[in-house]
């Protein structure tokens, strides 16, 4: 890695000191990026800004985007009707939900790496033999490697092709999520209070991996060095999966303690009369005074 890419940029309002490294610029898919940005620039032109995220998980930014702009912005949450994050009771013909009824409470790490990047295939490979070598439980939505993966991982775990995510994050045999850091399943993954190993690819999924790491304290890098592309080993892999799920590791005691804290500031958000709902009650009332103006 350069001595450039360590620069670490801090006077970027609201945003905490961050390496140049961990900004998401992709240089092998130029157009993507230029698309990104022509994106944003449509930003001063709105007449409300609604962000998928939580007030009080990112205060700072909502803070300074409310005092730059000069329209509404408001922060939504996570809008999940009618769910219930207590034990699962009905489960129909989901044998994966079966299958996770009989682990151990808190032992099944859960595996996603996206659906629109992926990690190379060498790299897959080495991810599923380090999970096998470890020992521990795991589900792994693998959409179109199932086969292969459940042939190098053996039967300590379970590899699917879909799954109701937020379901299974939900469940108590589930106690570690290892993550591409899209946003959906980060914001899925906090409302479960869950610790996370974070393994971004590409995009906004690098600075996700540095709020859960680094502002949140609620997860640990599987991959160290973004700027490089070198393979995490399954040696290492196999050793921080061990260390991840160890209940009894007082650094895992610590991101879990932080992961449930901020569990519970995400279902307060978004529970009647929390942050979220003020948020898009007020949004309502905005649109409808427009409407009444009209």
């Amino acid at each position: 890695m350069s001595a450039k890419s360590e620069e670490h940029v801090d006077y970027i309002p609201g945003i905490s000191s961050i390496q140049l490294v961990n900004f998401p610029f992709d240089a092998r898919n130029q157009q993507a990026m230029l698309r990104i940005l022509e994106v944003f620039s449509w930003v001063n032109k709105a007449q409300y800004l609604l962000l998928t995220s939580i007030y009080e998980l990112e205060s700072k930014v909502f803070d300074v985007l409310k005092a730059k702009f000069s329209f509404p912005v408001y922060a939504m949450g996570q809008i999940i009707p009618n769910f219930d994050f207590g034990e699962n009771t009905n489960h129909n013909d989901n044998n994966y939900l079966h299958w996770l009824d009989c682990q151990p409470r808190s032992s099944v790490l859960y595996i996603s790496m996206g659906s629109f990047l992926s990690v190379s295939i060498a790299q897959m490979d080495e991810i599923a033999v380090g999970l096998r070598d470890s020992g521990v439980r795991f589900f792994w939505v693998a959409r179109d490697e199932t086969n292969r993966l459940k042939e190098l991982c053996g039967h300590i775990g379970l590899v699917v092709p879909w799954c109701n995510q937020l379901r299974v994050l939900s469940h108590s045999s589930v106690g570690g999520f290892l993550s591409h850091c899209g946003w959906g399943s980060t914001r899925e993954g906090m409302l479960c209070g869950l610790p996370f190993l974070t393994f971004p690819i590409g995009f906004d999924q690098i600075l996700n991996s540095k709020l859960i790491v680094e502002d949140w304290k609620t997860g640990w890098r599987v991959k160290q060095d973004m700027g490089m592309d070198n393979l995490v080993t399954r040696v290492e892999i196999s050793s921080l999966v061990q260390k991840f799920m160890n209940l009894e590791n007082d650094e895992a005691k610590e991101i879990r303690t932080r992961a449930s804290e901020f569990q519970q500031m995400c279902q307060r958000a978004i529970a009647k009369g929390g942050s979220s709902e003020t948020s898009i009650n007020a949004f309502i009332q905005d649109l409808s005074h427009c409407m009444v103006i009209e």
